[in-house]
């Protein structure tokens, strides 16, 4: 038998920063991954991500065509990750679809089907639930160590004008299918389900356009309930200056409050405190550096275990499409105004 491994073959699908900054570096460094094949309609930038000897793709047909390739992550346009996923799984491919993992809740019951079909592994790219401190966070709700929790907060915001990028379709609604919400939020409403193992039973929204001069949202707020009772917040925006502090989560407890504080992010890193209910004492809870390792980097080998071993993926992506349909539905009209200058 070999001491090596069996490694997973990776394409990645969709070459920008993302894929540029941490999912390619993240294939890479995993044990059980390696990364075959990059796709990008634009040659430049195929060229600006480092990818050892992965071959090059113009075409989505011919990198799915490698016989290196088992799956592929989706980190494309939000609008085109339906027809790439169906491209994938018929053509026999495992998914790791970036989130939203569509623009229209059918577009993901699309999606699910075409894998279930093909007989692949789908899931959508939620990787914040892959943080060290995420998990960690996990843990000590699990074992009781914030009492009764009563609320659950998050400040995920970013600053993003317009010219954020020469092609910036995270500002043009066709291709993202709205803004700062449908591009932030998803991360909150995923991560709180898992954090406290419950669900939301209802979610409402409000939208602003208050600063930047494009036709999608700003920022966002959404407010809603889980079925134990519990009450969650969430605050998203892309008009927010990135020098203040904007990346928050908190969970308030009977027993003690958790404040992680930049944790959120693509990055790992950031503060775990745990605060007594009795006394107000701050306790910051310690991460060892193996912990302590990329959030994409913890998710390509959680996924690439679950196919290499044959297991399903922990999270259905029925709970995907229930998340997605949540967030439609809370969904507001965008209401006409004039950005501030």
């Amino acid at each position: 038998m070999s001491s090596h491994p069996r490694r997973l073959g990776w394409a990645i699908v969709g070459c920008g920063w993302v894929a540029r900054d941490y999912v390619a570096p993240a294939i890479q460094a995993a044990d059980n991954a390696s990364l075959v094949a990059l796709c990008d309609p634009d040659a430049e930038m195929l060229m600006r991500i480092s990818g050892n000897e992965a071959l090059r793709y113009t075409a989505l047909a011919e990198a799915l065509a490698h016989p290196g390739v088992d799956a592929v992550y989706i980190a494309t346009p939000n609008h085109l990750h339906p027809a790439i996923t169906e491209a994938c799984a018929a053509a026999g491919k495992h998914v790791l679809c970036e989130k939203p993992m569509a623009i229209t809740p059918e577009g993901g019951e699309r999606m699910v089907e075409a894998c279930r079909r093909a007989g692949v592994h789908y899931a959508t790219a939620f990787d914040q639930r892959h943080h060290a401190i995420h998990r960690r966070l996990r843990t000590l709700v699990q074992e009781g160590m914030l009492g009764t929790i009563t609320q659950a907060r998050i400040h995920y915001a970013c600053w993003l004008p317009r010219d954020w990028a020469p092609h910036n379709w995270r500002v043009d609604p066709r291709q993202a299918g709205g803004g700062a919400m449908i591009d932030l939020a998803p991360h909150g409403l995923d991560l709180l389900e898992v954090l406290l193992q419950d669900e939301w039973s209802s979610l409402t929204a409000l939208l602003q356009r208050r600063v930047h001069d494009y036709p999608v949202d700003d920022g966002a707020v959404l407010m809603g309930q889980f079925r134990s009772g519990i009450l969650g917040i969430l605050q998203v925006a892309y008009n927010c200056p990135d020098a203040y502090p904007r990346r928050t989560l908190e969970l308030i407890g009977t027993k003690a409050r958790a404040l992680a504080y930049k944790s959120m992010g693509q990055t790992p890193g950031g503060t775990l405190t745990l605060t007594d209910a009795v006394t107000g004492e701050e306790t910051p809870v310690p991460l060892s550096p193996a912990e302590d390792r990329s959030p994409f980097l913890h998710q390509i080998e959680a996924f690439s275990a679950c196919v290499l071993e044959g297991r399903p993926q922990p999270f259905s992506p029925d709970r995907d499409i229930r998340l997605l349909r949540l967030l439609a539905q809370a969904t507001p009209p965008l209401q006409d105004g004039t950005p501030c200058r």
